[in-house]
């Protein structure tokens, strides 16, 4: 079940992936033949010169966000995951769960009902995680996590950054070693 939805939102985001492309050589197009107007066939310097410095602007800008996707989305399969480790609120490990050669693993509370793969009974914030709070899959060698509508949300925070940030949901994540995933308050470290 959890597979399916996560290869489906993995198509829909390459489908993005692919559209996001498709704009990036219509801008590219349509700025070349501004910029040939304004630079070789206009005589007006004032013009030439906002133009020139909007377009430095617009370049900046341009330039950080590609290189913020580009840092986003680096490379998750450059080292295997092998053990997702639940840590304390001091960083200390507590528990640990081997990932093996799974390809799905659920995230949440156990119950009579629903068997949680990575089970965060007994942790500080048990009442804040829902008995299935996310899911993990992996999809042609990458691990995703998901947010499966969650009331507390899950963050991830990402090995060469400092910032946490909250996933949305249904959207799948990629993550890779050194990660730090939180479901509620609750810190995992991706190993």
């Amino acid at each position: 079940m959890y597979g399916q939805n996560s290869m489906d939102a993995y198509t829909e985001n390459a489908k993005k992936q692919m559209i996001i492309k498709v704009m990036d050589i219509i801008i590219v197009t349509i700025a070349f033949f501004f910029i040939l107007y304004v630079f070789v066939m206009n005589q007006d310097f004032i013009l030439k010169t906002i133009i020139g410095l909007m377009l430095v602007i617009l370049a900046i800008i341009y330039g950080s966000v590609k290189y913020e996707a580009r840092d986003k989305n680096y490379d998750v399969t450059n080292k295997q995951i092998r053990k997702l480790v639940l840590l304390n609120e001091r960083g200390v490990e507590i528990d640990e769960w081997e990932i093996g050669d799974q390809t799905s693993l659920l995230i949440g509370k156990s119950s009579a009902d629903n068997k949680a793969d990575i089970d965060l009974n007994g942790t500080e914030y048990e009442s804040l995680i829902n008995y299935e709070h996310a899911v993990l899959n992996n999809v042609s060698g990458v691990w995703y996590i998901e947010d499966i509508d969650s009331v507390n949300g899950v963050g991830i925070k990402k090995a060469h950054k400092r910032v946490k940030n909250r996933i949305k949901h249904e959207s799948p994540y990629p993550i890779g070693n050194g990660d730090t995933i939180y479901i509620a308050n609750t810190r995992i470290l991706v190993k």
